[in-house]
């Protein structure tokens, strides 16, 4: 009776390929051979008719049931086979999508790292880092340019200095030779008085 419903659904099932079958050779057809479709075809063809039924041979049943079950365990094989390949596709597909997600953000920081500058602890973009390191430099030279231009300026002043000191010198020496004459004559004239008054 089981075999009975299995053929029945078979048949049910293959009844869509029926204007292909019915153009299939007689000679092609075989019970243990070719395909499960043209296996069942051959057991339509092949059986006896009685009134609307088909009289199959039980053997024929039976090896046609072994045939379509191989067939379906090929198929249950191929599809467990295929699911382990799509379950390891998956999990590579996860691992590749962790990886990628760890070399961009790697990527992400080393981009970052290489246009960052840390200063004083402090992490600001190259550009930043340049316009200040620019501005150091700059503030540096206006003070070198400041302190040249002072020392110059004292040096200026300096050398007046030194002058005026000179010309001052020069000034008092002359003006001591000069007292130093006038004190000369003056005790002379003191002298020649003091000789005059012993002589008279």
């Amino acid at each position: 009776m089981n075999s009975l419903k299995f053929l029945t659904l078979v048949t049910l099932f293959l009844s869509f390929n029926l204007n292909a079958q019915s153009t299939t050779d007689d000679d092609k057809l075989s019970l243990n051979s070719g395909t499960i479709d043209n296996q069942f075809e051959y057991v339509i063809r092949k059986s006896n008719n009685y009134q609307d039924y088909k009289v199959v041979k039980k053997t024929w049943l039976y090896t046609l049931k072994a045939h379509t079950i191989d067939s379906l365990n090929a198929i249950h094989k191929n599809l467990a086979d295929t699911q382990a390949i799509v379950t390891n596709q998956t999990n590579e597909i996860a691992s590749l999508k962790t990886n990628l997600n760890d070399t961009k953000a790697t990527l992400e920081k080393t981009n970052n790292e290489k246009n960052n500058m840390s200063l004083f602890g402090l992490q600001m973009s190259k550009a930043s880092y340049n316009a200040l390191m620019w501005s150091i430099i700059g503030g540096l030279f206006v003070l070198l340019l400041f302190f040249i231009y002072k020392f110059k300026n004292s040096n200026a002043v300096t050398k007046q200095a030194k002058k005026s000191l000179e010309e001052t010198e020069e000034e008092f020496e002359e003006h001591r030779k000069i007292a130093l004459e006038r004190e000369q004559k003056v005790r002379r004239q003191l002298q020649d008085e003091i000789n005059k008054q012993k002589n008279n």
